[in-house]
């Protein structure tokens, strides 16, 4: 299907907008099964859309009862003794959607998961990688890498993460019938998630990702950990590979720190240096993708209407 771009005012107004355009993919679906499987992403970008969703739920535009959702990632080695107190961390992936989602529900979801990183215990983690190199690569070109464990490791505790927490997490997303609509943002270098810069698309159905430095410093930096100790060093992940199997994906992006890499997914061609960029083959495929971000992060684009007609990707101004 063509891709299609939706350039808005502002983070409020491409809220507004992306509310809409989930909201009717959800009828549609419910129209024609029993439950609406959503995807969903954390991080500043889709508050204001969830927001907005909560607000259709509780005055009935659609039934949330018939709506499982599926995070794309969470931290792995979060402060706590045990995966109760690590998935209630106020940093944690979990905790971000109680307070800016879930908790805000008259009626809950028929079920909600986020991926298993709160069951891993990040310093046993670090033993067994360091115990048994055999048992794993790291793959990436950039700073940020994929920890793929071997088929059959020596380590049962690196089994274990292999079958039950990664193949657990998408098995249950293939149980469920896969994800209808997916919701994503885009990171400042075009990733997905923590599906970094660099990672092969090939492969990344849910991985568990090495965080990089500048990752770390960051997350200290902005106030989220108060030193690079008590910040997780590990993360589970959807990757663009399962990102880019749902039947809609929905991206969103405001600001100006979004504006190049939102050029780069669609004016350039595709490749793991810019995960979002295989969006592109998506929907060559026949996925369904929509782009709802606002004029600063739609500002290339707009310059480049040219380039992107003779792609057929259809741009509608909506400012």
């Amino acid at each position: 299907m063509p891709i299609k771009v939706l350039v808005t005012r502002n983070f409020k107004h491409m809220s507004e907008v992306a509310a809409e355009v989930v909201k009717k993919g959800i009828i549609q679906t419910l129209r024609r099964k029993e439950d609406c499987v959503l995807g969903l992403a954390t991080g500043n970008s889709p508050t204001g859309l969830y927001r907005h969703m909560a607000k259709e739920a509780n005055a009935g535009e659609f039934d949330s009862k018939r709506i499982r959702s599926f995070n794309l990632d969470e931290y792995v080695g979060l402060p706590g003794e045990n995966a109760q107190q690590r998935l209630m961390h106020p940093e944690s992936y979990c905790y971000f959607m109680i307070q800016e989602f879930f908790g805000l529900l008259n009626n809950k979801f028929a079920e909600t998961s986020v991926p298993y990183g709160g069951l891993i215990d990040q310093k046993q983690l670090v033993h067994e990688l360091e115990a048994h190199p055999e048992d794993w690569s790291e793959v990436g070109a950039d700073a940020g890498r994929s920890i793929v464990i071997k088929v059959k490791p020596v380590s049962p505790y690196l089994a274990w993460i292999r079958k039950d927490i990664l193949g657990g997490y998408a098995l249950k997303i293939k149980k469920a019938g896969g994800i209808d609509l997916q919701i994503i943002g885009v990171g400042g270098r075009g990733h997905v998630a923590f599906h970094e810069s660099g990672i092969p698309i090939a492969g990344s159905k849910v991985m568990l990702v090495k965080l990089d430095e500048n990752t770390v410093a960051n997350a200290v930096s902005d106030g989220h950990f108060p030193s690079k100790n008590e910040c997780p060093r590990y993360a589970i992940s959807m990757g663009a590979q399962l990102v880019y199997k749902a039947k809609t994906v929905v991206l969103l992006a405001s600001g100006k720190r979004k504006t190049e890499p939102v050029a780069d997914s669609l004016l350039g061609e595709p490749t793991p240096d810019v995960p979002i960029s295989y969006g592109q083959k998506y929907a060559e495929k026949g996925g369904n993708l929509i782009y709802v971000i606002d004029r600063h992060a739609g500002r290339q684009l707009l310059n480049n209407r040219k380039v992107l007609i003779r792609k057929g990707i259809r741009v509608q101004n909506l400012l």
